[in-house]
């Protein structure tokens, strides 16, 4: 996911906290180990088939994915992004990383693989109508009503069950990476006339970022 318009390893398992992953310590220590080890790769963009399919699960939790995990923190800071699903690099796994701020100004750093968006009861789907924004369709914004808490189940980088839970623009991050692993880009959930201008703003701008081509 890209920033809103305003300006260690963990596969030896992750630490849980009342049911929940812990990633909001060491955050800097652990997102530089990762960066430090991977090598940024470009960035596809809509158009591209890895995008809009759904993508296999992880199975295979070895130092492949270790290195994949790696990269994608690379990838993620060298496009100055706050979340990276593996397909957004190309790579057809599901396994998304981020580095995200909430609405109280806590980090929080990990990953998450064969993510699943737990459903919320009605009376807990409060709705942000915020700005979002995706590396996959750079340059370009729109306003997208999200609920402002989420909750993700899946595993860490070591096969180990985790949930994941945030708040605010946290909260819009982890729906938006669940969604690219099955294939749907945040501009899917537009208006037509939205992803209409959404795509002109992409068609406009230049991005400040390596992105693959599409042929």
């Amino acid at each position: 996911m890209a920033q809103q318009e305003t300006d260690q390893q963990v596969n030896e398992g992750s630490e849980v906290e009342d049911g929940y992953v812990v990633d909001t310590e060491d955050c800097e220590e652990r997102e530089q180990a990762h960066r430090e080890r991977g090598t940024a790769r470009p960035i596809t963009v809509v158009g591209n088939p890895v995008l809009h399919k759904e993508c296999q699960d992880v199975t295979a939790f070895d130092d492949e994915l270790a290195a994949l995990i790696d990269d994608m923190f690379a990838s993620q800071r060298a496009a100055e992004g706050v979340g990276l699903a593996a397909n957004q690099i190309g790579v057809d796994r599901k396994v998304f990383v981020y580095d995200c701020m909430d609405d109280s100004g806590t980090r929080h750093v990990g990953v998450v693989c064969n993510p699943v968006l737990v459903e919320l009861p009605a009376e807990r789907r409060n709705l942000d109508d915020s700005n979002e924004g995706c590396l996959s369709v750079p340059t370009a914004y729109a306003s997208l009503a999200r609920p402002d808490y989420a909750e993700v189940t899946g595993q860490d980088a070591g096969g180990n069950p985790i949930k994941v839970r945030g708040t605010g623009y946290f909260a819009r991050c982890l729906q938006h990476e669940t969604d690219h692993l099955y294939g749907y880009l945040y501009i899917d959930r537009l208006s037509k006339r939205d992803r209409k201008d959404a795509l002109r703003q992409m068609e406009e701008g230049t991005p400040r970022y390596e992105t693959v081509p599409n042929d």
